[in-house]
């Protein structure tokens, strides 16, 4: 079952028919009850018929019954029993329940029947998703992956939402447009409240969506958010790696690895395996900082962890585009513009894996959160227009905004239905010194497109604006920042499941939600600003990273590598658009991506990336091929505790 090495669950009816299409998952023979990690978990309803289905190759399966309630939780830790009747009894509702569970890291999948009814929900951050589908029998069933569901329901695939993932940035709400018809993603905030059937009958009212999760007011001063923020990482990272003897972080030598190095060194593990690709470019300072974060780490501590920075060499590094047949290992849930740096990913894991590491962190979200967005300045105008003017100005001149422009743009009061209505264009490109203080970004269409890819483009774009489409927050700024670290954490799901290829898990513990909501409830001019860099996260790390690391102001990039990439591995990308799927589905121009493959240099690829489109191309042909071969099991990660 090449592609679906990720652990899933599946959430059924108490029905016959549910029975069934239990028998239809591609599982192993042997089945266990609830708890711990691999092989096959079974949570039963009362009458014994499998409710919650699960393979957890890696997370932890927690589970309790009371009488006719029952709670099921799959995250990263075993949750103790005690801690489930606590968050259980006494929950006479969703609210009472949430309210509990409010204690826990935000990190969980939560399965849920309470009063006669089933609800399921993910993550706030949107790093836990659930989907769902109406089966013809069975009625409507959930999972995490809607690749499963497709498989269940021989759901075909949605060459509208195929198109879309071509694009580099899919916003709210068409980023919950799901690559196979009939397949629903529930909302990153929502969970999925599915009725029981009616005593006496077959059929279940269809689910409905309830909102579970609000923003918190921008209210604390810096001090005692980055106290909460602080609380909230160190609580994460120990969900993941607390108890574990072997563990590595990449540590690129930015501020979010560093940071994420020095909580994990904290949980004092037997070993700390730690990171860095060497950069090719001569003026990056990436690696300087990570063994200056190597050498602080290691001094003066007697109590510190057995310690070892590996450094892989430029040379030993792939460039972008590398090897894209190996994306087929991983059927992601959607086609993932990172997909053409698998590769790189591939190797660094690979890497800590031989460590003998039992868990992988990474510093992904950070740059999300933490840097903070233009377009903020929108909602900080509202109510302190001088403060605003002010950070505004510094930030224009540091990005070269012009003077007029720029007062448009915060003085620009359009919908988001009407922004919605213009986001994509054939026009050229926006150039850098676009002011970006509107509810997203807009972009251009690729000129290999096809004329049927950029109506059924367009017109999705043009059906969620008619629709009057609500945006994630009323206010502006805050819509753009919990979208992009949504958007992120999908992203992240590439590196999930490249771990679940090698045999190691590999967390984000940023992606938190208790990380999101203690960044959120920082006042917005205290938590970014023009003149210093993540300062929120820079104060959260007081005491535990040392203030000289917590001094750098820059970030490296790896654009020539992308670029150089497309040089390197022009053959492949070549054989790529010689048998295009996306040809076939009439989405892109197969003769004019081979032409630009010839030509690694051409101002068309300087002006737009083909990323997003490779992406496509190679998941969908995962996705063509995964259940033709006979199932398989994936070897279970060593990360069972």
């Amino acid at each position: 079952m090449p592609g679906l090495l990720r652990d899933y669950f599946v959430v059924l009816p108490d029905s016959v028919a549910g029975h069934a299409v239990a028998g239809q998952l591609p599982i192993p023979d042997t089945t266990r009850t609830a708890g711990g990690a691999g092989g096959t978990v079974t949570v039963a309803h009362p009458s014994g018929r499998p409710w919650v289905v699960a393979r957890p190759l890696v997370r932890k399966v927690s589970h309790l019954r009371r009488g006719d309630d029952a709670l099921v939780l799959i995250g990263p830790d075993q949750v103790p029993e005690a801690v489930l009747a606590g968050l259980l009894e006494g929950a006479r509702d969703r609210a009472g329940l949430e309210r509990r569970l409010a204690r826990l890291p935000g990190l969980h999948h939560v399965i849920a029947h309470i009063s006669g009814e089933t609800w399921i929900r993910g993550t706030a951050s949107g790093l836990r998703r659930i989907y769902h589908a109406r089966h013809a029998e069975a009625g409507t069933i959930a999972s995490d992956r809607p690749a499963v569901l497709s498989h269940l329901t021989g759901a075909p695939l949605d060459d509208g939402a195929l198109a879309l993932r071509m694009l580099d940035f899919l916003p709210h709400p068409l980023s919950r447009r799901v690559l196979w018809r009939g397949v629903h993603e529930t909302g990153a905030g929502y969970g999925l409240a599915v009725p029981a059937a009616a005593p006496g009958t077959a059929a279940a009212p269809g689910p409905r969506e309830y909102r579970w999760w609000e923003p918190p007011p921008p209210e604390l001063p810096l001090a005692e958010g980055a106290r909460r923020l602080g609380d909230a990482v160190a609580a994460s990272v120990r969900a993941h790696i607390g108890g574990l003897d072997r563990i590595s972080c990449e540590l690129s030598g930015g501020l979010d690895s560093t940071t994420l190095t020095f909580a994990a060194r904290a949980t004092a593990p037997a070993e700390l395996s730690l990171l860095t690709v060497a950069a090719r470019d001569r003026y990056s300072e990436d690696e300087t900082w990570a063994r200056r974060a190597v050498e602080a780490a290691h001094g003066g501590h007697t109590d510190t962890p057995a310690l070892a920075h590996h450094i892989i060499p430029a040379d030993q590094a792939p460039y972008f585009y590398a090897d894209l047949a190996a994306t087929s290992a991983e059927l992601n849930d959607e086609p993932l513009p990172v997909a053409p740096g698998r590769a790189r990913a591939h190797l660094l894991l690979s890497r800590a894996h031989a460590t003998g590491s039992r868990y992988h962190l990474t510093g992904y979200g950070g740059d999300e959160l933490f840097l903070g967005l233009p377009h903020a300045y929108q909602d900080l105008f509202h109510g302190n227009p001088l403060t605003a003017w002010n950070h505004l100005s510094g930030l224009r001149h540091q990005l070269g905004w012009p003077l007029l422009p720029t007062l448009k743009a915060l003085l620009d009061r359009s919908s988001f239905p009407r922004y919605l209505a213009g986001a994509v264009t054939t026009e050229p490109q926006p150039v850098t010194r676009t002011p970006l203080l509107s509810w997203g970004v807009r972009q251009s269409l690729r000129p290999w497109f096809t004329d049927h890819a950029n109506a059924l483009i367009t017109e999705e774009f043009r059906a969620a604006a008619d629709g009057q489409a609500e945006p994630i927050d009323r206010w502006r700024g805050r819509h753009v920042d919990i979208d992009a670290v949504r958007m992120g954490a999908r992203h992240f799901q590439a590196m999930e499941d490249i771990g679940m290829t090698i045999g190691l898990p590999v967390a984000a513990p940023f992606y938190d939600d208790r990380v999101l909501e203690a960044t959120l409830a920082v006042r917005l001019a205290e938590r970014i600003s023009p003149w210093r860099y993540k300062p929120l996260l820079v104060e959260a790390m007081r005491g535990v990273v040392p203030d000289a690391l917590l001094a750098r102001t820059t970030k490296d990039h790896m654009s020539s590598d992308e670029h150089q990439g497309l040089r390197e591995h022009a053959p492949d990308l070549a054989d790529l658009w010689t048998d295009s799927r996306l040809a076939d589905h009439g989405l892109v121009d197969a003769r004019q991506l081979l032409r630009l493959a010839a030509e690694p240099f051409s101002p068309v690829l300087v002006e737009h990336s083909i990323s997003s489109t490779v992406a496509g191309e190679t998941w969908l042909r995962a996705a063509e091929n995964a259940w033709n071969p006979p199932d398989r099991t994936p070897t279970t990660s060593e990360a069972s505790r």
